[in-house]
């Protein structure tokens, strides 16, 4: 009787024990974007890396879609750990300079992680459109982007800086960028608008399925919005990457950029870290756009909020600070 009372006790100290590091797992949401684009690939890749490890740091992590400015509010509501957001929203809710994007002012707990690769302004429009420049819009049926997303918070910047409002375009859509494709090969728009790394799904689709070719983003604003902002930076679409298109095409352009708050804490953001540059080589290629991501560039550069302290603590382990 004694024994079978030590067997009950053992199997039920290992359920306990089973049961209590089940709890333990920290469950961690990374916000990205549309599922044709990059950061939707940001964000599965570094999953991918963090659970193949879940047994020794018992973090699980999983991602959503959204866009720059519904990560990182969602950072600030708790609904989001972990973020991909553009750089240049990045600046803007640290430093409470977009109040129709972030309207409680600024996000002070914002946290910078590393960034990603660049993203170019991209304009694609239907070859029998009449488009060959970006000033060639007006009057056109254009998908600007939707709400929430940082490629319609940029749009909207272009559109200030060209003293440009929604009617000047005989459409103004705001499709989804898993959308925008189909809706240019149907016709119902002539151009679609969005910020993101390339090669991308969109893109791809969009010249792929009907004739298409990128439009130059290149006039004396535009150079202007890019000299007078350090989150800017001239930039080109490499020729002979997508159907239609094959020499390079001048836009500018931001970074993408990894980003969490005070409010995830050292450890969780540490072992999020490890596990991309600790498996740098496979992260790299888990997408072409990330083929030439360095590290240097990647814990110094289109960084505007304070490192989090988890990402500096292993940035000083590898000698890197």
């Amino acid at each position: 009787m004694l024994i079978k009372k030590l067997a009950i006790t053992t199997i039920a100290g290992a359920a306990l024990l089973a049961t209590s590091a089940m709890a333990e797992t920290k469950h961690v949401v990374i916000g990205t974007g549309g599922q044709t684009g990059v950061y939707y690939q940001v964000g599965g890749a570094i999953c991918r890396l963090v659970n193949k490890g879940t047994e020794k740091h018992h973090i699980n992590c999983t991602h959503t879609t959204g866009g720059s400015v519904i990560n990182i509010n969602g950072l600030r509501s708790g609904d989001r750990d972990m973020g991909v957001a553009q750089s240049d929203w990045q600046y803007h809710a640290y430093n409470g300079t977009a109040p129709e994007q972030f309207p409680e002012g600024a996000f002070k707990e914002l946290r910078a992680v590393f960034s990603v690769h660049a993203e170019p302004f991209t304009v694609v429009a239907r070859s029998d459109s009449g488009i060959k420049t970006f000033n060639d819009l007006k009057g056109k049926k254009v998908n600007v982007g939707n709400p929430g997303s940082g490629s319609r918070a940029t749009m909207e910047v272009v559109m200030d800086k060209m003293g440009w409002t929604m009617d000047n375009f005989a459409v103004a859509s705001e499709l989804k960028s898993s959308e925008q494709a189909a809706a240019l090969c149907d016709g119902k728009v002539d151009a679609i608008i969005f910020t993101s790394g390339h090669p991308n799904g969109f893109t791809q689709e969009a010249t792929t399925t009907c004739d298409a070719i990128i439009v130059p983003v290149d006039n004396a604003q535009i150079q202007e919005l890019s000299a007078d902002n350090p989150y800017y930076a001239m930039t080109t679409i490499p020729g002979g990457m997508y159907r239609g298109t094959d020499t390079d095409t001048t836009t500018f352009g931001v970074a993408a950029t990894f980003v969490s708050s005070t409010a995830t804490d050292a450890e969780t953001v540490y072992q999020m870290v490890k596990a991309v540059f600790g498996n740098f080589k496979r992260f790299k290629k888990m997408h072409p756009a990330f083929a030439h991501l360095k590290e240097s560039d990647m814990i110094t550069k289109n960084l505007s909020a304070p490192l989090h302290e988890g990402a500096i603590r292993y940035y000083k382990e590898r000698g890197w600070m």
